[in-house]
């Protein structure tokens, strides 16, 4: 099993709330993801063209459109300060 600091360090980077029981089984399913993409680690690829999808994907053209004003884009946020999103910090300096 993973252990349960890099459970909730994992968890805490993805801004969930995992209750203990949730933690163990967690662990237990990164061990099997780990496992997994060691097996995929372990096929051999060589001689394998890499794939290239063969369809084009066409874009639009960029057209100019009504923007929405300052006060109208932040007008749902939970925290807004002087017209700017207030959003928690994600970088620990």
């Amino acid at each position: 099993m993973v252990d349960i600091k890099t459970v909730e360090k994992t968890a805490h980077l993805a801004r969930i709330q995992l209750k203990e029981e949730e933690k163990e089984v967690l662990g237990k399913q990164f061990l099997d993801i780990l496992a997994f993409v060691e097996q995929l680690q372990e096929v051999n690829t060589e001689g394998i063209e890499p794939y290239q999808h063969s369809m084009c994907t066409p874009m639009r053209e960029d057209l100019p459109g009504e923007c929405l004003s300052q006060e109208d884009a932040v007008f749902n946020a939970p925290q807004k300060e002087k017209g700017f999103f207030v959003v928690p910090r994600v970088v620990e300096v």
